[in-house]
């Protein structure tokens, strides 16, 4: 009896040891970060000095774009104009100035016009005028013209086709001139606040940790940044404007942000095939009426000696519904199009990236102000979405909240010691045209909600442009993006070519044209606020959609070694810091954070 019941024990043993070996194999530690698991309660920590430095300063931009960068100019410039003595701190987590930035793009000069009179004397990179405007429907085989009047939103006669990265870098420069502290490679990590509960400035990102979560030989806290006034800048979906939102109830009164993804690729064509100052948009195929989406192919300046460059590009709204969509591959199938594949025959593609855009407008606008900072350019979502623009709201905002910071500063009411909320800027902003042509488009984006779909949307746009959106009405975006992805069962898989290694390319190579760079030995910056999610949930209901709507190849969901089921694995060194993932996790379980250094993609001016 004793015999059997030792035996009945080992076996139970032998069967718990394999359970807790097949739930290891099936949902291993992936997270690892400090953000998920305090380090106040790990022993490793124990002994580790985490004293920061602390600097000063009286006005603290987060974020290194056109938001970022007219707002550091527009400070300095009214600290010259009243000669008063005000420290203007720019952080970047790129490691250059515009390494992160990925636009088309076609810019309304409006705001530089305003910020900087005399760009052009200067040197401004607007080398290249638009001269035409094309807009087309495209069918599988087909594309039908849609004629681009004058007051249409996608009218870009008086802009300018530039590469962004590169104006980016010509706007740190006159930042720097004024005055102005543009600290790229430093990035924003965690909130300090004072006793008061206002914003009191910020931490930059901690270096030396290991990939398992414990501190290396060569740790390094990061640095604090004290300041009267914070304008965070950080662009879509910012990581530290996700948390002063969460703090402070911005969004209490709008909608959640509705977005999209936009994937693109700068390609040397042949001289027969470029059209300098083009500026093309189309919509419709490949994606169906119920996806929104569409591309934009813009025409660079010839320079002489260089080959002739175009910029073509691919939208996706991230509240389509079925879970097989991969935006990449859809921008991937729509260069097969018999109307643009020739556009490239020939040709040779020499960067990519991607990036989500905000597209919810109006309705989707947070409160702009808290005690100690407020919101500036795309991280507040100021993209006019019809006009496919967002560089002059984004720098035209940075603007005002510049003038609104030095107001409070220069009168005394913000100080070191004491949070302001500066009002004064929600008032400038409703005053703007920021505001305004903002209002004018409400309708349009969600107006491709309904049955009709596409064809709805494109006949609604038309009537609001037409009154000028003065239609007594607002629509609603319906809901998160991440909450209208429908279970695998109710959906049919989508079939996509195979990549030809000459117009259409695969993942992998594509990443690589990037730059991306991460520091290896570091914890996955992709964080779950549970490791087994992704099984239980994402793969077991949606078929692993962050597969395919990552585009780096970044979540990959790998056959574990019995042959049954699958484990998720993180490729965090791809990442290109979209933030799509972040947006569209129909479980809201990842969240992405800063990784060591900033790291990321290094594009170049693309």
């Amino acid at each position: 009896m004793a015999t059997a019941i030792v035996s009945s024990a080992r076996q139970v043993g032998r069967l718990t040891k394999a359970a807790r070996r097949l739930y290891s194999d099936v949902y291993p530690k992936i997270t690892t970060h400090y953000t998920i698991h305090p380090r106040d309660k790990d022993p490793r920590w124990k002994d580790t000095n985490m004293e920061r430095i602390a600097e000063e300063t009286d006005i603290l931009i987060i974020g290194g774009g056109p938001a970022g960068m007219a707002a550091a100019i527009r400070a300095r410039q009214i600290a010259e104009e009243k000669g008063a003595e005000v420290r203007v701190t720019l952080l970047e987590k790129a490691a250059e100035i515009g390494g992160h930035i990925l636009s088309g793009a076609c810019v309304d000069p409006i705001a530089l016009n305003e910020l900087i009179p005399d760009w052009k004397e200067k040197g401004a990179p607007l080398n290249t005028p638009v001269t035409s405007d094309k807009f087309g429907l495209l069918t599988k085989s087909g594309r039908i013209p849609i004629p681009v009047f004058p007051g249409l939103p996608n009218y870009n006669h008086g802009n300018y086709v530039v590469r962004l990265g590169h104006l980016v870098r010509w706007l740190s420069e006159q930042a720097e001139a004024l005055g102005a502290e543009v600290w790229p490679g430093c990035a924003g990590a965690e909130l300090l606040y004072r006793d008061d509960g206002s914003l009191k400035g910020v931490a930059t990102g901690d270096v030396g940790i290991a990939k398992d979560g414990s501190p290396k030989d060569m740790f390094e806290r990061g640095m604090e940044f004290h300041s009267k006034i914070t304008i965070f800048a950080e662009g879509c979906h910012g990581h530290l404007t996700k948390m002063v939102s969460n703090k402070f109830n911005l969004r209490e009164k709008s909608e959640p942000q509705s977005y999209g993804i936009g994937l693109k690729e700068l390609w040397e064509v042949k001289p027969e095939h470029h059209k300098p100052g083009l500026v093309e948009h189309t919509v419709g195929w490949p994606l169906d009426k119920n996806t929104y989406g569409g591309s934009f192919i813009y025409h660079l300046n010839a320079v002489e000696g260089e080959a002739p460059l175009v910029a073509v590009g691919f939208v996706v709204g991230l509240d389509y519904v079925n879970p097989y969509l991969s935006p990449f591959r859809e921008f991937q199938r729509f260069k097969l199009h018999p109307y643009v594949k020739s556009m490239f025959e020939g040709g040779s593609r020499v960067a990519y990236g991607a990036r989500a855009l905000v597209e919810g407008g109006w309705q989707c606008l947070p409160a702009p102000a808290f005690p100690g900072g407020c919101l500036a350019g795309d991280t507040a979502g100021f993209l006019n979405v019809p006009r496919i623009k967002g560089t002059h709201n984004a720098m035209k905002s940075g603007m005002l909240a510049a003038e609104s910071a030095m107001e409070l500063i220069l009168s005394g009411e913000a100080t070191h010691d004491k949070g302001v909320v500066p009002t004064i800027y929600e008032d400038k902003l409703k005053e703007s045209y920021v505001y305004k042509e903002l209002k004018q488009v409400r309708n349009c984006r969600p107006s491709f909600h309904t049955k009709l779909g596409l064809y709805g949307g494109i006949a609604y746009s038309a009537f609001s442009t037409l009154v000028r959106g003065k239609e007594p009405w607002t629509f609603s975006h319906g809901g998160a993006d991440h909450a209208k992805l429908k279970p695998a069962k109710e959906c049919r898989p989508i079939e996509y070519p195979k990549p030809d290694g000459v117009v259409t390319f695969d993942l992998l190579s594509s990443v690589a044209l990037t730059g991306t760079n991460h520091e290896a030995d570091q914890p996955p910056h992709l964080t779950l606020k549970d490791d087994t999610v992704p099984v239980k949930r994402n793969l077991a209901v949606f078929d692993g959609p962050e597969s395919r709507f990552c585009p780096a190849d970044v979540y990959e969901y790998i056959p574990l070694e019995t042959g049954e089921g699958q484990r998720l694995q993180i490729n965090a060194q791809n990442c290109i810091h979209c933030k799509t993932c972040d947006i569209k996790d129909p479980s809201q379980n990842i969240n992405w954070v800063v990784p060591e250094g900033g790291g990321g993609p290094a594009y170049n001016g693309m």
